[in-house]
């Protein structure tokens, strides 16, 4: 995609914890409308990775570049941060919904606060992302009364309300029952197909080689491999990565 803008770029990124180096120098870039899955190992900094891209985690070498802003600068005002996370947006494992708050509240809350929306045409958004996601009907209940799966497609819906350029999702199906699962790959498959720039740390194997654009494939902190979805999946080059994968057979999750 050589005349594509470029969403996310990183050069030589590093991300350590105390002696701990996490991220080893990892480049790459991320263009608009290109759904990208992260997949490898536990512990090989793939969460790290996705949570640098919206400062989350501050990284400590290296350049990084989102959305045009220079994440590499360690000063950036909390205006600045406010603005990254309204164009970013995160889908975290465990939901981050707000149980004292409905459904719509939960939804609403970002737009009014950080976007400055008026009331009226909050809910209407609100409304409108959560017919997208199959849960309208669900606007006035509370997260506890929901499934795992819905919480997920609410989490989703939430996502959408601040109109994000780019939607992280960390893992977004690791923390549900199985048969919920499809549910919530659907809905980003939509995502997908609509066009939407979309960075996935995930072990949905099968969803990263059908509807991902590309997959990169890290290991202890470095990117082994990266290339186009289906042939990453398919046809892995490194020893790490078809073992990797033959586990993941073993598993069930392919």
């Amino acid at each position: 995609m050589p005349d594509s803008q470029i969403a996310i770029a990183f050069n030589q990124l590093r991300k350590s914890y105390g002696p701990l180096e996490v991220l080893k120098g990892l480049s790459g870039e991320i263009y608009s409308g290109q759904v990208v899955a992260i997949i490898g190992p536990s512990g090989c900094g793939k969460s790290t990775l996705l949570r640098c891209f919206n400062r989350l985690e501050t990284i400590n070498g290296g350049t990084l570049t989102v959305n045009g802003m220079d994440l590499s600068n360690p000063n950036l005002s909390r205006k600045q941060l406010q603005r990254l996370r309204a164009q970013v947006g995160m889908v975290f494992q465990q939901f981050n919904l707000f149980p004292h708050l409905t459904v719509l509240e939960n939804l609403t809350l970002a737009p009014q606060k950080v976007l400055g929306k008026p009331k009226n045409d909050s809910r209407e958004l609100a409304s409108h992302f959560l017919s997208k996601v199959g849960l309208v009907a669900k606007g006035n209940s509370y997260p506890d009364q929901l499934s795992g799966g819905q919480k997920q497609r609410v989490a989703i819906a939430r996502a959408l309300c601040m109109s994000p350029d780019i939607i992280l999702f960390d893992e977004p199906t690791s923390a549900l029952d199985p048969e919920l699962v499809g549910e919530v790959l659907d809905v980003m498959k939509q995502l997908a197909e609509e066009g939407m720039t979309m960075a996935i740390v995930t072990h949905e194997m099968q969803f990263a080689r059908d509807v991902a654009d590309r997959v990169i494939f890290l290991n202890q902190g470095l990117i082994e491999e990266d290339g186009k979805a289906y042939d990453v999946i398919t046809n892995p080059q490194s020893d790490r990565l078809k073992s990797f994968l033959s586990r993941m057979q073993l598993a069930g999750v392919v």
